[in-house]
């Protein structure tokens, strides 16, 4: 999809936001296959058609309130089919939340931590706003190195003891998957990027967890072809692994490419979302029979 047609697409959604509408309804609009147009639209917009949808009707509940003091009204007229879901959607997390690149992190506090993982020493920072900082390393001190040099002008704590339960709902999260116990992640990510990064890190979040694309297919669906190299340069830019999962990026032969944590890592981190793939298959048929 071209920007316009997504462009198009997004003003048809806003048309009939009050529908229950499902992806397979916006593919037969717009005649593309429902993975083709969950990626295209990410990769242009950032967020998923039905993120984006939330995000409209989320728009229209707030302006229902501040017209009319009656709430269950407001939730219904912005389209929610009941009170729970605006809960649910209030506290969600569209995409990726930018930092000014240029700025080295100036104004921002970051709290870190590390822990050793099943794929050995990691740190993770985050800021208020979610993860800006997930690598593994050999040493805390080399870690902390890494962070300071990532965000210089940052204010760097480490995280309180006992840490927050945010912390622990992260951690968790993250040693579940790397013990291939978990496939989708859904951390809040507040990275540095230039734009052309954000484009390519959004994209690498629709691709699902089992899957694997070259550098080039990356480049076609971000609708740059001939950036082939850039995607590259962008995914070894990226500081926050998993949660940017820039390991389902390989070369167009098959062999995995590169990786600054390691190929050992990238290995078992597809091999891991492989299996967990088969296995939520083979429950899923098994539970259609």
């Amino acid at each position: 999809m071209t920007a316009r047609e997504v462009e198009e697409l997004c003003n048809w959604i806003g048309q009939h936001k009050d529908s229950s509408l499902t992806l397979a309804d916006l593919s037969r609009h717009t005649g593309l296959s429902p993975a083709h147009l969950q990626r295209s639209f990410k990769a242009v917009v950032g967020v998923s058609p039905r993120q984006y949808l939330e995000s409209l009707r989320l728009n229209d509940f707030k302006q229902n309130l501040r017209d009319q003091t009656d709430v269950t009204t407001a939730i219904y007229n912005a389209g929610f089919s009941s009170p729970s879901r605006i809960y649910e959607k209030t506290g969600a997390h569209l995409g990726m939340t930018p930092m000014d690149y240029r700025g080295g992190g100036i104004g921002i506090e970051i709290s870190y931590a590390t822990e050793q993982t099943p794929l050995g020493l990691m740190m993770i920072g985050a800021t208020d706003r979610g993860l800006c900082f997930i690598q593994f390393g050999e040493s805390k001190e080399a870690l902390l190195d890494l962070l300071a040099e990532e965000y210089p002008r940052a204010t760097l704590t480490p995280m309180p003891d006992p840490p927050s339960p945010e912390y622990r709902q992260w951690m968790d999260a993250l040693n579940a998957y790397l013990s291939g116990h978990k496939t989708d992640l859904q951390l809040p990510v507040h990275v540095r990027a230039t734009a052309f990064q954000m484009k390519v890190w959004k994209y690498l979040q629709t691709i699902p967890a089992g899957s694997v694309e070259s550098y080039r297919e990356v480049a076609e669906g971000i609708g740059e072809p001939k950036a082939t190299r850039a995607v590259a340069r962008a995914c070894a830019s990226n500081t926050v692994a998993m949660a940017i999962p820039c390991h389902r990026v390989i070369r167009a032969t098959g062999s995995l490419g590169g990786y600054r944590w390691g190929l050992e890592r990238k290995r078992v981190l597809i091999a891991n979302e492989k299996r967990e793939a088969r296995t939520n298959e083979s429950h899923a048929g098994t539970q259609r029979r």
